[in-house]
């Protein structure tokens, strides 16, 4: 048993790299394409967008959003590096 590594630890190292293989990052080239698809996803899907035109979505939502008629583009899974990056503060400073 030493020599293999337990699974639970394997899990625990894919984890860290992906935040969920069916989140997908994607970037509206306009403001008008993320506001419909806010609009469209509101309710059926769950996501969280930034400032910046990005979004993560579901990939079972990509094919609603192409339907739709919303053209986005797609950078990739979206890691938890990114994810975390929304909800974390950052450090605190030194009070001297």
């Amino acid at each position: 048993m030493l020599g293999r590594p337990h699974a639970s630890s394997q899990l625990a190292n894919t984890a860290a790299r992906e935040y969920h293989p069916s989140m997908i990052l994607i970037r509206f080239s306009d403001t008008e394409s993320k506001r419909r698809a806010l609009g469209y996803l509101t309710g059926r899907f769950s996501f969280k967008s930034w400032a910046n035109g990005e979004m993560v979505v579901p990939e079972a939502a990509l094919p609603f959003l192409a339907k739709e008629g919303i053209t986005f583009i797609v950078e990739g899974p979206a890691t938890y590096e990114r994810i975390i990056s929304a909800v974390r503060n950052s450090p605190a400073t030194t009070v001297q």
